[in-house]
Protein backbone atom coordinates (compact mmCIF):
# COMPACT_ATOMS: atom_id res chain seq x y z
CA UNK A 1 0.00 0.00 0.00
CA UNK A 2 1.51 3.20 -0.92
CA UNK A 3 2.15 5.74 1.85
CA UNK A 4 -0.43 8.28 3.19
CA UNK A 5 -0.32 12.03 2.62
CA UNK A 6 -1.28 13.73 6.49
CA UNK A 7 -5.00 15.72 5.48
CA UNK A 8 -4.81 19.45 7.04
CA UNK A 9 -7.80 19.34 9.59
CA UNK A 10 -10.23 22.38 10.29
CA UNK A 11 -10.05 24.35 6.64
CA UNK A 12 -12.88 25.14 4.64
CA UNK A 13 -14.04 25.42 1.19
CA UNK A 14 -14.53 26.87 -2.25
CA UNK A 15 -16.73 28.38 -5.39
CA UNK A 16 -17.13 27.33 -8.62
CA UNK A 17 -17.23 30.37 -11.49
CA UNK A 18 -20.81 31.41 -12.13
CA UNK A 19 -20.87 31.67 -16.09
CA UNK A 20 -23.75 34.27 -16.12
CA UNK A 21 -23.46 35.51 -12.17
CA UNK A 22 -27.47 35.83 -12.25
CA UNK A 23 -29.29 35.24 -9.35
CA UNK A 24 -29.82 31.12 -9.51
CA UNK A 25 -33.55 29.92 -10.32
CA UNK A 26 -36.22 29.22 -8.20
CA UNK A 27 -35.34 25.28 -5.65
CA UNK A 28 -36.75 22.32 -7.07
CA UNK A 29 -39.42 21.27 -5.09
CA UNK A 30 -39.02 18.55 -2.86
CA UNK A 31 -40.59 15.06 -3.93
CA UNK A 32 -40.30 11.63 -2.96
CA UNK A 33 -38.32 8.76 -5.50
CA UNK A 34 -40.03 5.60 -5.90
CA UNK A 35 -38.09 3.78 -6.90
CA UNK A 36 -37.26 0.59 -4.61
CA UNK A 37 -34.84 0.61 -2.60
CA UNK A 38 -31.14 -0.94 -3.88
CA UNK A 39 -30.61 -4.57 -3.25
CA UNK A 40 -26.84 -4.18 -3.33
CA UNK A 41 -24.08 -1.35 -2.29
CA UNK A 42 -24.20 1.27 -4.20
CA UNK A 43 -20.13 1.88 -3.16
CA UNK A 44 -18.52 -0.23 -5.73
CA UNK A 45 -17.09 -3.65 -3.71
CA UNK A 46 -13.53 -2.65 -5.36
CA UNK A 47 -13.55 0.99 -4.04
CA UNK A 48 -10.87 1.30 -1.27
CA UNK A 49 -11.24 5.19 -1.10
CA UNK A 50 -13.66 7.29 -0.44
CA UNK A 51 -14.33 11.36 0.17
CA UNK A 52 -17.52 11.99 2.23
CA UNK A 53 -19.30 15.50 2.72
CA UNK A 54 -21.96 15.77 5.19
CA UNK A 55 -24.13 18.95 5.14
CA UNK A 56 -26.61 19.97 8.11
CA UNK A 57 -29.71 20.17 5.54
CA UNK A 58 -30.35 20.64 1.85
CA UNK A 59 -29.99 24.46 2.01
CA UNK A 60 -26.79 24.37 4.35
CA UNK A 61 -24.01 25.79 2.44
CA UNK A 62 -21.01 24.02 4.31
CA UNK A 63 -20.34 20.58 4.60
CA UNK A 64 -17.59 18.22 6.85
CA UNK A 65 -15.99 16.13 4.57
CA UNK A 66 -14.00 13.22 5.52
CA UNK A 67 -11.57 11.14 3.89
CA UNK A 68 -11.53 7.18 4.06
CA UNK A 69 -9.61 3.78 3.54
CA UNK A 70 -11.04 0.86 2.85
CA UNK A 71 -8.82 -2.55 4.28
CA UNK A 72 -9.48 -5.79 6.55
CA UNK A 73 -10.31 -5.20 10.27
CA UNK A 74 -9.57 -7.38 13.16
CA UNK A 75 -11.54 -10.35 11.68
CA UNK A 76 -10.42 -9.48 8.11
CA UNK A 77 -13.79 -8.15 6.80
CA UNK A 78 -12.73 -5.02 4.81
CA UNK A 79 -13.67 -1.81 7.07
CA UNK A 80 -13.38 1.60 6.46
CA UNK A 81 -11.16 3.58 8.37
CA UNK A 82 -11.13 7.81 8.58
CA UNK A 83 -7.30 9.04 7.40
CA UNK A 84 -6.60 12.24 8.82
CA UNK A 85 -9.09 14.81 10.66
CA UNK A 86 -12.09 16.02 8.93
CA UNK A 87 -12.43 19.58 7.85
CA UNK A 88 -14.96 21.97 7.06
CA UNK A 89 -16.13 22.84 3.46
CA UNK A 90 -18.37 25.24 1.53
CA UNK A 91 -20.75 23.83 -1.69
CA UNK A 92 -23.35 25.44 -3.58
CA UNK A 93 -25.02 28.85 -2.86
CA UNK A 94 -28.40 27.24 -2.74
CA UNK A 95 -27.37 23.74 -0.89
CA UNK A 96 -27.89 20.40 -2.65
CA UNK A 97 -29.69 18.52 -4.62
CA UNK A 98 -30.04 14.92 -5.33
CA UNK A 99 -27.97 14.21 -8.87
CA UNK A 100 -27.10 11.65 -10.70
CA UNK A 101 -24.46 8.94 -10.08
CA UNK A 102 -23.65 5.59 -8.50
CA UNK A 103 -26.70 5.47 -6.51
CA UNK A 104 -28.94 6.02 -9.79
CA UNK A 105 -30.90 9.23 -10.49
CA UNK A 106 -32.11 10.40 -7.33
CA UNK A 107 -32.63 8.18 -4.24
CA UNK A 108 -34.15 5.04 -3.16
CA UNK A 109 -37.29 5.71 -1.06
CA UNK A 110 -35.61 9.28 -0.25
CA UNK A 111 -37.44 13.00 -0.24
CA UNK A 112 -35.40 16.36 -1.38
CA UNK A 113 -34.99 18.19 -4.91
CA UNK A 114 -33.73 17.36 -8.34
CA UNK A 115 -30.17 19.33 -9.56
CA UNK A 116 -30.70 20.53 -12.57
CA UNK A 117 -28.29 22.57 -14.73
CA UNK A 118 -27.57 26.27 -13.30
CA UNK A 119 -29.83 25.85 -9.84
CA UNK A 120 -26.41 26.88 -7.52
CA UNK A 121 -26.36 23.51 -5.62
CA UNK A 122 -24.51 20.85 -5.43
CA UNK A 123 -25.34 17.22 -6.51
CA UNK A 124 -26.16 14.76 -3.72
CA UNK A 125 -25.55 11.01 -4.16
CA UNK A 126 -22.56 9.07 -4.81
CA UNK A 127 -19.70 9.40 -7.47
CA UNK A 128 -17.04 7.98 -8.97
CA UNK A 129 -13.99 10.48 -9.27
CA UNK A 130 -12.71 10.63 -12.48
CA UNK A 131 -9.28 12.23 -13.88
CA UNK A 132 -7.61 15.72 -12.80
CA UNK A 133 -6.94 18.65 -14.77
CA UNK A 134 -5.23 22.09 -13.98
CA UNK A 135 -3.44 25.00 -15.26
CA UNK A 136 0.02 23.74 -13.06
CA UNK A 137 2.34 21.94 -15.52
CA UNK A 138 1.98 18.68 -13.57
CA UNK A 139 -0.37 17.15 -10.39
CA UNK A 140 1.65 18.48 -7.37
CA UNK A 141 4.58 16.75 -5.92
CA UNK A 142 4.34 13.46 -4.21
CA UNK A 143 4.48 9.75 -3.44
CA UNK A 144 1.09 9.08 -4.52
CA UNK A 145 -0.08 10.96 -7.27
CA UNK A 146 -1.89 8.77 -10.02
CA UNK A 147 -4.91 10.18 -11.07
CA UNK A 148 -5.09 10.53 -15.00
CA UNK A 149 -4.10 14.43 -15.57
CA UNK A 150 -4.17 17.14 -18.68
CA UNK A 151 -2.52 20.64 -18.27
CA UNK A 152 -4.75 23.51 -19.27
CA UNK A 153 -2.74 26.08 -18.71
CA UNK A 154 -3.05 26.67 -22.99
CA UNK A 155 -6.17 28.20 -21.99
CA UNK A 156 -8.51 26.39 -25.18
CA UNK A 157 -9.88 23.83 -22.60
CA UNK A 158 -13.71 24.13 -21.50
CA UNK A 159 -16.48 22.59 -19.92
CA UNK A 160 -19.73 22.42 -21.91
CA UNK A 161 -22.55 23.72 -19.80
CA UNK A 162 -24.54 24.15 -22.56
CA UNK A 163 -27.76 21.35 -22.35
CA UNK A 164 -28.13 22.30 -26.34
CA UNK A 165 -24.17 21.16 -27.53
CA UNK A 166 -24.01 17.11 -28.12
CA UNK A 167 -20.74 18.21 -26.22
CA UNK A 168 -22.93 19.05 -22.88
CA UNK A 169 -20.77 17.70 -19.64
CA UNK A 170 -17.56 16.70 -21.53
CA UNK A 171 -14.38 18.23 -20.71
CA UNK A 172 -12.90 19.36 -24.32
CA UNK A 173 -10.07 20.83 -25.67
CA UNK A 174 -11.82 23.75 -27.98
CA UNK A 175 -9.28 23.17 -30.78
CA UNK A 176 -10.15 19.47 -31.16
CA UNK A 177 -13.70 19.75 -31.62
CA UNK A 178 -16.31 21.69 -33.84
CA UNK A 179 -18.15 23.78 -31.31
CA UNK A 180 -21.99 24.01 -31.08
CA UNK A 181 -22.36 25.33 -27.60
CA UNK A 182 -23.25 29.03 -26.59
CA UNK A 183 -21.79 29.12 -23.17
CA UNK A 184 -19.17 26.61 -21.49
CA UNK A 185 -16.52 27.06 -18.42
CA UNK A 186 -13.50 28.26 -18.79
CA UNK A 187 -10.94 25.89 -17.04
CA UNK A 188 -7.89 28.65 -17.22
CA UNK A 189 -9.20 31.38 -14.76
CA UNK A 190 -8.12 34.72 -13.74
CA UNK A 191 -7.61 33.58 -10.18
CA UNK A 192 -6.30 29.98 -8.81
CA UNK A 193 -9.25 28.16 -7.71
CA UNK A 194 -8.75 26.01 -10.82
CA UNK A 195 -4.86 24.79 -10.43
CA UNK A 196 -6.08 21.69 -10.11
CA UNK A 197 -9.61 20.10 -10.08
CA UNK A 198 -10.60 16.59 -9.60
CA UNK A 199 -13.78 15.59 -12.10
CA UNK A 200 -16.78 14.34 -10.19
CA UNK A 201 -18.45 11.62 -12.42
CA UNK A 202 -22.07 13.43 -11.84
CA UNK A 203 -24.49 12.83 -14.66
CA UNK A 204 -22.16 10.52 -16.41
CA UNK A 205 -24.65 10.02 -19.39
CA UNK A 206 -24.36 13.48 -20.25
CA UNK A 207 -28.92 13.74 -19.47
CA UNK A 208 -29.55 17.01 -21.22
CA UNK A 209 -30.18 20.25 -18.15
CA UNK A 210 -29.76 17.73 -15.49
CA UNK A 211 -26.19 19.56 -14.56
CA UNK A 212 -22.80 19.49 -15.68
CA UNK A 213 -19.29 20.41 -14.79
CA UNK A 214 -18.85 19.65 -11.21
CA UNK A 215 -15.15 19.58 -9.58
CA UNK A 216 -13.58 19.37 -6.49
CA UNK A 217 -11.18 22.28 -6.66
CA UNK A 218 -9.35 25.00 -4.89
CA UNK A 219 -11.45 27.28 -2.41
CA UNK A 220 -11.81 31.24 -2.90
CA UNK A 221 -12.33 32.13 0.89
CA UNK A 222 -14.30 30.12 4.29
CA UNK A 223 -17.64 32.37 3.41
CA UNK A 224 -17.32 31.69 -0.91
CA UNK A 225 -20.39 29.26 -1.58
CA UNK A 226 -20.11 27.78 -5.22
CA UNK A 227 -22.15 27.68 -8.50
CA UNK A 228 -22.44 23.76 -7.68
CA UNK A 229 -18.52 22.30 -6.69
CA UNK A 230 -17.34 21.13 -3.90
CA UNK A 231 -13.91 23.21 -3.05
CA UNK A 232 -11.06 23.32 -0.18
CA UNK A 233 -7.70 24.52 0.56
CA UNK A 234 -5.21 24.22 -2.12
CA UNK A 235 -3.52 22.23 1.05
CA UNK A 236 -5.78 19.48 1.31
CA UNK A 237 -6.55 19.24 -2.24
CA UNK A 238 -3.13 18.50 -3.06
CA UNK A 239 -3.13 16.02 0.01
CA UNK A 240 -6.41 14.38 -2.04
CA UNK A 241 -4.46 14.44 -5.39
CA UNK A 242 -1.58 12.81 -3.57
CA UNK A 243 -3.78 9.81 -1.93
CA UNK A 244 -6.59 9.18 -4.86
CA UNK A 245 -5.69 5.79 -7.22
CA UNK A 246 -8.36 5.09 -9.71
CA UNK A 247 -7.51 1.11 -9.18
CA UNK A 248 -9.14 1.75 -5.83
CA UNK A 249 -11.98 3.09 -7.60
CA UNK A 250 -12.54 6.63 -5.44
CA UNK A 251 -15.97 7.29 -4.48
CA UNK A 252 -17.39 10.95 -2.95
CA UNK A 253 -20.33 11.22 -1.32
CA UNK A 254 -22.28 14.37 -0.44
CA UNK A 255 -25.42 13.56 1.96
CA UNK A 256 -27.57 15.76 4.24
CA UNK A 257 -27.18 14.14 7.56
CA UNK A 258 -29.99 12.34 8.17
CA UNK A 259 -30.03 10.89 4.76
CA UNK A 260 -26.72 9.79 5.29
CA UNK A 261 -27.29 7.84 8.72
CA UNK A 262 -30.69 6.20 6.39
CA UNK A 263 -28.60 5.30 3.89
CA UNK A 264 -24.83 4.22 5.30
CA UNK A 265 -25.99 1.03 5.85
CA UNK A 266 -27.53 0.13 2.29
CA UNK A 267 -24.72 2.02 0.43
CA UNK A 268 -22.25 0.70 2.43
CA UNK A 269 -21.32 3.57 3.46
CA UNK A 270 -18.83 3.82 6.96
CA UNK A 271 -20.71 5.30 10.01
CA UNK A 272 -20.66 9.09 10.62
CA UNK A 273 -17.65 10.12 12.79
CA UNK A 274 -18.73 12.18 16.14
Amino acid sequence: MRARVAFVGAVALAACSDRKSAAPPPSAAIVPNTKAAAATPVIPKKTAQLVTAVVDDWTSTKATLQYWSRMPGARGALEWSPVGPSWTAVIGRAGSAWGIGLHGNGAPNREGPLKKEGDGKSPAGAFALRAAYGVADDLPPGPGAKLPYETTGAGDWECVDDPGSEHYGQIVERKAVASDWVSSEQLLRDDDLYKWIIDVAHNPERIKSKGSCIFLHVWGGPETSTSGCTAMPELTLTALLNVLDPGLEPVYVLLPREDYKALAPAWGLPPLTP
